[in-house]
C-alpha cells in the first residue's frame, strides 16, 4: 500500500511539475508574436488488478496526456485572409499616393499655362525678339516638365518592380521552411512541446505567406500542410517536404505577372496583388501622359508647319518625341517661329498663324487634360483610403478574436501557478506521508 502511494504521488508531482513548466512558457511568452497559449491534458494511469487487489483495474496516479495548443483554424484562415486583403490595400494604396506626388510635384500644369500665356504676349508683338525667345523658354521648360514627370511615374514603377521580386524571393524562402516544418512534424510525437512550437511555427509562416498573396491550405492529421497560391486557379506550392517556386515577369507596359512552377496564377489578394493593381494603373497614367505630351507637340509642329518663320522660310517643327519622356525641344531660335500665314514674306506682322496655333492648343486643351488625370488619381486614392481603413478596421478586428481565443492570459496563468504548486506541494506531502508508513511497518516488523 505505502508502495503504491509512493507511485501515485510521484506521479502527480510530475505531473505537477509539468504543468507548472507549460505555465511559465505561456507567461514568458505571453507578448511573442504567433505565439499560442498552451494547456496541459492530465488523464489517470490505470494498472490491470494484482494478488490482493481488484479483478479489474488499480487507479495508479496520473500522467501527462497531451499538450494542447488553444487555436482555433477557422479564426486563424480569418486572419490569413483579412490580413491578405489588408495587404493588397496598402501596396495599391501606396503606389498610387507615388503617382498622386509625382503628378502634383512635376508642374506641368503650371508649365502649360505659361506656354499659353507666352504665345498670347507674343500675339501683342509677333516680331518682339524678346517675346519670341519667351516662348522658346517656355516650350524648354515645358518639355523638361514633362521629362521630369516621366521620370517620378517610372520611379514609382522602379519601386514597385523592386517590392515585388522582393517580396517574390521571400514567398520563395517562407515555401522551403514549410516543406521543412512539415518534415519535422511528420516526425515529431503527438501533444509534446517540440511539436506545438512546430505548428506555431507552420501558423506564423502561413501568415507570412497571406500577406503576399491569396493562400488555399489543407491540413493532415499530422499536422502538416499543403499550400496552394492566387486564384484563376490556385496553383500548388507546397506539398509535404517539397516546395515550389513562385516567379514574376515584367510586361513591355511595366505590369506583372505572376507564375508557380512556369504556370500563370493571379494572385488574389496580398501585397503581390495590390502591386499589380497599382503598376496596372501606372501604365494607364504614363499613357494618358504620353497622350498629352504628344498631342500638344503635334499641335504645336502642325501649326508651324502652316505657316512662315520672322524671315520667310517655312515653320519648323519646336518640339520633337512622341512620349511624356522623350519630349524635346528642337528650334533654339525665336526667329524661327512660325506666326505668320503660308506666303507672307520677311518680318511680317501678320500673325494668323499664332492665332490658329492657340486655337488649336484651346481645342486640345492639355491644361485640362493633365487636371483631369490628376484628378482620377487623386480621386482613386481618396477611395482606396476608404477601402485601407475598412479593411484595416476588419484584419484587427479578426486578431483581436483569434488573441481573445489563443493568446495568454497572465490572470488565469498566474492563478495556475499557485494551483499547480499546490498540487507539486501536495503530492510531495503525500510522498512524505507514504514514506512515514513505510517506517512504521518496518517498525512493528521488528
Amino acid at each position: 500500500m505505502a508502495s503504491d502511494l509512493l507511485s501515485i504521488a510521484f506521479s502527480g508531482t510530475r505531473t505537477a511539475r509539468a504543468a507548472l513548466d507549460v505555465t511559465a512558457q505561456n507567461i514568458a511568452n505571453a507578448s511573442t508574436g504567433g505565439y499560442v497559449r498552451r494547456t496541459l491534458t492530465v488523464a489517470e494511469v490505470a494498472a490491470s488488478g494484482g494478488p490482493g487487489r481488484i479483478g479489474d483495474i488499480s487507479l495508479s496516479g496520473s500522467r501527462i496526456a497531451e499538450i494542447r495548443r488553444n487555436t482555433d483554424p477557422f479564426l486563424q484562415s480569418e486572419v490569413r485572409r483579412t490580413s491578405s486583403d489588408l495587404e493588397r490595400a496598402n501596396a495599391e494604396l501606396k503606389g498610387l499616393r507615388n503617382m498622386e506626388s509625382a503628378l502634383e510635384q512635376s508642374g506641368v500644369f503650371s508649365s502649360i499655362v505659361e506656354f499659353e500665356a507666352a504665345l498670347q504676349q507674343l500675339a501683342g508683338d509677333p516680331v518682339d525678339p524678346s517675346r519670341r525667345a519667351a516662348v522658346i523658354g517656355e516650350a524648354t521648360t515645358l518639355a523638361s516638365k514633362f521629362n521630369i514627370t516621366a521620370s517620378s511615374l517610372e520611379a514609382v514603377g522602379e519601386g514597385l518592380h523592386f517590392e515585388a521580386n522582393a517580396q517574390v524571393s521571400e514567398a520563395n524562402t517562407i515555401g522551403s521552411e514549410l516543406a521543412r516544418v512539415n518534415q519535422h512534424l511528420a516526425r515529431a510525437g503527438s501533444g509534446g512541446s517540440d511539436r506545438a512550437a512546430l505548428l506555431d511555427q507552420r501558423d506564423q509562416l502561413l501568415e507570412r505567406l497571406a500577406g503576399f498573396t491569396s493562400v488555399t491550405t489543407s491540413f493532415a492529421s499530422d499536422g502538416t500542410v499543403a499550400v496552394s497560391l492566387g486564384t484563376n486557379p490556385p496553383r500548388s506550392f507546397v506539398d509535404g517536404g517539397t516546395s515550389g517556386t513562385l516567379s514574376s515577369a515584367v510586361a513591355a507596359d511595366g505590369t506583372l505577372s505572376f507564375a508557380v512552377d512556369g504556370q500563370a496564377v493571379s494572385p488574389g489578394s496580398g501585397s503581390l496583388a495590390g502591386a499589380s493593381l497599382a503598376l496596372t494603373e501606372l501604365a494607364s497614367v504614363r499613357g494618358r501622359l504620353d497622350t498629352i505630351a504628344a498631342g500638344l507637340a503635334d499641335a504645336v509642329n502642325n501649326a508651324q508647319a502652316a505657316g512662315v518663320a520672322l524671315d520667310g522660310s517655312p515653320g519648323q517643327p519646336i518640339f520633337s518625341g512622341t512620349t511624356a519622356g522623350t519630349l524635346r525641344v528642337v528650334m533654339s531660335d525665336g526667329q524661327g517661329l512660325a506666326t505668320a500665314p503660308t506666303g507672307a514674306g520677311a518680318g511680317s506682322r501678320d500673325d494668323s498663324n499664332l492665332a490658329a496655333l492657340r486655337q488649336s492648343l484651346a481645342n486640345l486643351d492639355p491644361a485640362q487634360q493633365f487636371s483631369g488625370l490628376l484628378f482620377d488619381v487623386s480621386s482613386k486614392v481618396a477611395g482606396r483610403n476608404i477601402t485601407q481603413s475598412a479593411l484595416e478596421t476588419i484584419a484587427s478586428s479578426a486578431r483581436i478574436s483569434l488573441e481573445e481565443q489563443s493568446g495568454v492570459d497572465l490572470d488565469t496563468e498566474a492563478a495556475n501557478l499557485i494551483r499547480f504548486q499546490q498540487a507539486f506541494q501536495a503530492s510531495g506531502r503525500a510522498m512524505q506521508v507514504a514514506s512515514d508508513i513505510f517506517d512504521t511497518l518496518i517498525g512493528i516488523g521488528r
